[in-house]
């Protein structure tokens, strides 16, 4: 399928593995150019190689820590420097932490806003003025379907959950908002995805005292009402993130691409 992509820039967080590297990867087998930011230069400088040699597009990249206002800014000096514009931005940088109410950490509750909800804010308002002038641009943001429906135990969502809600609620005010500059917002809502670094940590989270990683992991995957019971993969999200961004989703705004295998039936 052809999503109209050839020659855009995309500027995306957190793309040095995850999500964002296989969101990046398809975006450049759509010919578009990329520009990748993550805290670690050596990770970055990997994947945007990588990315180059397999697809040939071009592929630009700024280490970059989301939580820091003034790293911010550098970012969009960057991306302005290398491409002079921005057509997709990809909110994509973001934790989860899967504890119980009681025991998280202050720092865990303060940098999960941070690393989702104040970073995704902050990025955005620094990149749609560049999007304004242009009289056009497509921004998603990635959350997750905790800020969609409370999850039961082992499933803790208290301190994740709320940050993700606030990513979706300021997605849809800011569609609103930006609609009469020629500016989708859109956002996409993942169930746990398989992230080979993360996915171990999370399921140690989740499982309570006397239950076995694997087995926390298993009853999630019961809950899919698609055939497998499986979590999702990296390109199920990422072909939906690309999706949404696309010129293919050109009458698609204020929208929360829920990507779960119907975990979510409420």
């Amino acid at each position: 399928m052809n999503l109209q992509l050839k020659d855009q820039v995309v500027l995306l967080t957190g793309g040095s593995s995850g999500i964002g590297l296989a969101t990046a990867q398809q975006f450049a087998r759509e010919g578009a150019r990329l520009f990748i930011c993550a805290r670690g230069e050596g990770r970055l400088r990997e994947a945007a190689g990588s990315i180059a040699a397999e697809t040939g597009t071009e592929v630009g990249f700024h280490a970059c820590d989301v939580t820091r206002p003034a790293e911010i800014d550098g970012l969009r000096d960057a991306v302005m420097a290398r491409f002079g514009r921005v057509d997709v931005l990809v909110n994509n940088a973001g934790t989860g932490i899967y504890k119980p109410f009681l025991e998280v950490t202050d720092d865990e509750l303060v940098n999960g806003m941070a690393l989702n909800f104040f970073a995704q804010f902050r990025v955005t308002q620094r990149i749609a003025p560049v999007m304004i002038r242009q009289g056009a641009g497509a921004i998603v943001n990635v959350a997750g379907c905790s800020g969609l429906q409370v999850l039961d135990p082992p499933f803790f969502s208290t301190c994740t959950g709320p940050a993700k809600a606030a990513e979706i609620r300021f997605t849809k005010a800011l569609a609103a908002e930006l609609g009469q500059h020629g500016i989708r917002v859109n956002c996409v809502a993942p169930n746990f995805v398989e992230v080979p670094e993360r996915t171990q940590a999370w399921v140690a989270q989740m499982s309570p005292p006397g239950t076995s990683p694997e087995e926390t992991k298993k009853q999630w995957a019961q809950r899919v009402a698609l055939p497998g019971k499986r979590w999702c993969t990296l390109d199920e999200a990422a072909a939906t993130i690309v999706f949404a961004a696309s010129p293919a989703a050109g009458y698609t705004t204020g929208e929360v691409f829920v990507v779960d295998g119907g975990f979510a039936r409420d």
